[in-house]
C-alpha cells in the first residue's frame, strides 16, 4: 500500500468527463504538439476544465519526460512531460496520470497542458 489516501468522486467534489465539442489543437512557437478530435474535457469541482488529449494524438517526439511527479487523491499520481521547444517557459508544461483510479480511468493514456506554457489549446468546431 502507498499510504496515499484516495478519495471518491462524489456531490461535495464532483469529477466529470465528457468528450471536447470539437477539435482540440495544442501549439506551441510554430509547432502542432497536439491535434485530437478525441479529447475530453475534465470537469473537477468549481475548477476551470481541462482538456485531456488523447496520447495517440500527441507528436510525442516533441515532449519529454522530466522526474517531477505529484499526487491527486481523486485522480492518482502524476507524471510530468517538458516541451524543450519552449525553453524553461514549457517545462512540466504536460501531464498525464498513467494508472489513473477507476473513477476516472477514462482519462488513462490522455495528456493535459498548462495553457500558460504552450502559446494556445484552441478548440474549433471541426
Amino acid at each position: 500500500m502507498s499510504g496515499k489516501p484516495m478519495k471518491i468522486p462524489g456531490p461535495d467534489h464532483p469529477i466529470t468527463i465528457t468528450p471536447a465539442s470539437g477539435r482540440v489543437i495544442v501549439k506551441l512557437g510554430a509547432r502542432v504538439i497536439a491535434d485530437s478530435r478525441n479529447a475530453l474535457v475534465l470537469q473537477e469541482a468549481s475548477y476551470p476544465g481541462v482538456k485531456y488529449v488523447p496520447r495517440r494524438d500527441v507528436d510525442m517526439s516533441l515532449l519529454e519526460r522530466t522526474d517531477h511527479h505529484t499526487y491527486c487523491p481523486y485522480k492518482g499520481d502524476c507524471s510530468y512531460y517538458s516541451i524543450p521547444v519552449g525553453g524553461e517557459r514549457s517545462r512540466n508544461a504536460v501531464w498525464t496520470y498513467e494508472s489513473p483510479y477507476a473513477a476516472v480511468a477514462a482519462i488513462k493514456e490522455y495528456l493535459a497542458f498548462y495553457p500558460d506554457r504552450v502559446d494556445s489549446i484552441e478548440e474549433t468546431a471541426g
